[in-house]
């Protein structure tokens, strides 16, 4: 019998391997793959175009493709950075403690009290835009949460005992942020980055479909819905929603990595 490690290890490698699938294949595809076609504008899904066509006939289905693997490098580069801020503050905060600390912990709570999308707006506009702008805004609003949970274990591992030894043996710092606390949060920075990816995936559609984010030449799901939009009253549903529900697909199935990465290191989980 299939025991529930088994099936988490299975599924974890089922959603990566259709991750990177989409990733590669969403690469491959070129520029000029994405053709004007006006003799096949409008065409419902089916037959020789599974998601259908565009208004200049453009094939949906490789327009997705290639506007899925777009915002996922984006979400990659956004969850990676978001995480590394975060490892940094919330290893800083409780070593450094005393006003480093207050200060840190006033700066999550101000992040976290200005709406997301609001705040990636704004930090996009201020950085000019397009895809420097959207990273920065997406990467300066997604690092609060893993770093309050970073923050919490370190304190743990602040108070232990092995850790007072070291200070007690001269140790400073760096020496213990090193070959103390870095082994014992890997895990939490890894779920956390996984986890950190579909909200900054999402929220950059959003942005770019609010028309501040990437710009309208860019093959992202963002655009391709915003676009969509002006064709929706007049029957063409396939435009907006094969795009939008394979963000929605892409961005649960990296939060079931994410949930189950998390049960696999959990000890009452992990050998069931």
């Amino acid at each position: 019998m299939i025991g529930i490690r088994e099936k988490t290890i299975l599924s974890i490698s089922v959603f990566s391997f259709f991750f990177a699938a989409i990733l590669i294949a969403g690469s491959l595809i070129k520029e000029d793959s994405l053709y004007v076609e006006l003799s096949n504008i409008f065409a419902p899904p089916g037959g020789g175009h599974i998601f259908g066509t565009d208004w200049v006939g453009r094939d949906m289905l490789v327009r997705t493709v290639k506007g899925l693997s777009l915002s996922m490098k984006i979400g990659l580069l956004c969850s990676v950075a978001s995480s590394l801020i975060a490892m940094v503050l919330g290893v800083a905060a409780p070593l450094l403690g005393g006003k480093v600390d207050i200060f840190i912990s006033w700066l999550i709570d101000f992040v976290l009290s200005i709406p997301h999308t609001l705040a990636i707006i704004l930090i996009s506009i201020a950085c000019g835009g397009g895809l420097q702008g959207i990273v920065i805004g997406v990467t300066a609003t997604h690092w609060t949460s893993l770093t309050r949970v970073i923050r919490a274990e370190v304190m743990q591992i602040r108070e232990a005992e092995y850790t007072k030894l070291s200070r007690r043996f001269g140790k400073g710092n760096l020496f213990i942020a090193k070959e103390h606390v870095l082994p014992h949060i890997i895990p939490q920075l890894v779920i956390g980055t996984v986890l950190i990816f579909p909200h900054a995936i999402l929220h950059e559609a959003s942005v770019t479909f609010l028309g501040f984010g990437l710009p309208a030449h860019e093959p992202a799901i963002g655009v391709i819905l915003s676009e969509s939009m002006k064709y929706l009253t007049s029957g063409k549903w396939w435009l907006a929603f094969f795009p939008g529900i394979s963000l929605i697909a892409v961005s649960m199935m990296v939060n079931s990595i994410g949930k189950n990465i998390e049960r696999l290191i959990d000890p009452k989980t992990a050998y069931r």
